[in-house]
């Protein structure tokens, strides 16, 4: 991949439209709901982008759920199969949208990177923005070729459960809990073993990144990270199962700081160690 091939992280409809002219370029649909596997597929056969493919967040985009977490990251081997079978080649320009102001497309952007590939992008505003803009949807399924990707691990981008305890309590990391403040705080939790957070972590709402489901401007993105902490200490970001921890990352990036890091397993693994501390309430 060269650098004339990279993207902005994150495009509007107009740029999404201007890279389609332009060619070789993938896009593709990441909607999804929590606990209902059928629903993205469902959402996708009723109406997507024109020539977009599917990815699922659970059966794609994740690894079988286990001592890693509900969302463990899929092999070199497993993402390679997937970029291939959806059409995608090493130098192909990625565009992923959701219905989720970039929830869940942030996912494979973040895979995208971890394997080594600057191609991708989220579209701002997802599909609800192509529609707005006042372009139609399609029901047809595209049969792409064959794309020839090579994935290459870029483990600089983890922090792993071992490092993230190993770093509770230390000034120089700054810890991100991207979820809603109600689950930091403890005070609800409807999926994991216990409720609270990792003791020290901050608590960075991923919704925050976005008004009326767009991404924020990067100087708005900068200023809520930097009273967060980000810009001084290494970062490392988790939220229930590591998949809207990666719109955290998304912002972070956007704002300045693409080198904040995603622990993988986040509080679905954390929450089930009997020996890992928690915390709950504000702090």
């Amino acid at each position: 991949m060269t650098a004339s091939r990279a993207v902005p992280h994150v495009v509007q409809v107009d740029g999404l439209l201007a890279l389609v002219q332009e060619g070789d370029v993938r896009v593709v649909d990441v909607r999804w709901r929590l606990g209902d596997p059928a629903a993205g597929p469902a959402m996708y056969a009723r109406g997507h982008i024109p020539g977009a493919v599917f990815a699922d967040i659970d059966r794609d985009l994740a690894a079988p759920p286990g001592d890693g977490g509900r969302h463990p990251l899929p092999s070199r081997e497993a993402f390679e199969a997937l970029m291939g079978r959806l059409g995608i080649a090493d130098a192909t320009r990625v565009i992923a949208y959701d219905d989720q102001g970039g929830a869940t497309a942030a996912r494979l952007w973040f895979l995208l990177r971890y394997f080594g590939h600057e191609t991708g992008a989220v579209l701002d505003g997802g599909i609800g923005a192509f529609t707005e803009a006042g372009y139609a949807l399609e029901t047809t399924v595209p049969a792409p070729t064959q794309g020839a990707f090579t994935a290459t691990l870029h483990p600089e981008r983890l922090a792993l459960r071992d490092e993230v305890s190993a770093g509770l309590g230390r000034e120089d990391r700054l810890l991100l809990d991207a979820r809603a403040s109600e689950r930091y705080r403890g005070e609800v939790e409807p999926i994991d073993p216990r409720p609270g957070h990792i003791p020290g972590a901050v608590n960075a709402p991923f919704m925050e990144n976005l008004r009326a489901g767009r991404l924020l401007a990067a100087l708005a993105l900068e200023a809520r990270y930097r009273a967060l902490g980000a810009g001084t200490k290494e970062t490392v970001v988790y939220c229930g199962s590591g998949v809207t921890a990666c719109h955290d990352l998304l912002a972070l990036a956007i704002a300045g700081w693409p080198d904040a890091k995603l622990y993988p397993g986040s509080w679905s693994e954390w929450s089930r160690g009997a020996d890992a501390p928690i915390a709950v309430g504000p702090t």
